[in-house]
């Protein structure tokens, strides 16, 4: 691993707590409210690393993208809220681990799923933060993963084929996985 110094010391106040600047929030994408959990080393060293309920069912959730994606035929993306964590259909040097975008954090944050179809003069909406615009996919459905009331991913479906167009299947399909997976989740 590695780390690197950004120059900033916080002090421990009387109740053992520090301040995580507001500059390293923003670019690491922490908001209130966010678990963190809290590593430490031989050297003695205090790592505060963004917990990712669903990043521990990873193995799972490739299993489910994997079964989704036979049954529908199309690129299948799980996310956290940070990143892809599951991809079956698409390179997953371009998806795997990436930080997801804006666009796909906000739909999260809405908890209502979306379906878009360009062909029908709708906008698809960029999933990975770099991505500009990836015009190769002509249709998607995004659903927000909830858990215990808290949105915790999304389960995505992208379809490159301009004949085939996405429906209540799919929509139902992605949704069901998000169920399920939100469940997993409060066990």
């Amino acid at each position: 691993m590695i780390m690197k110094a950004t120059g900033i010391v916080r002090r421990i106040d009387d109740l053992g707590r520090v301040v995580i600047p507001k500059e390293i929030r923003r670019t690491m994408r922490i908001r209130e409210g966010d678990p963190l959990e809290i590593y430490t080393d031989r050297e003695g060293e205090v790592i505060l690393k963004k917990y990712s309920p669903i990043g521990e069912l990873s193995e799972f959730a490739n299993e489910y993208a994997e079964s989704l994606q036979q049954a529908t035929g199309h690129v299948v993306c799980i996310s956290d809220k940070d990143n892809i964590i599951a991809v079956v259909g698409a390179s997953k040097k371009e998806y795997m681990g990436k930080k997801i975008g804006k666009e796909l954090e906000k739909i999260i944050e809405e908890k209502k799923t979306i379906m878009v179809d360009q062909n029908a003069d709708g906008k698809i909406f960029n999933i990975l933060e770099e991505q500009e615009g990836d015009s190769s996919y002509l249709s998607q459905v995004i659903a927000p993963i909830v858990s215990q009331g808290d949105t915790i991913g999304s389960v995505v479906l992208l379809s490159k084929e301009s004949q085939v167009k996405m429906g209540d299947v799919e929509k139902k399909l992605a949704e069901t996985a998000a169920n399920f997976l939100g469940k997993q989740m409060e066990q």
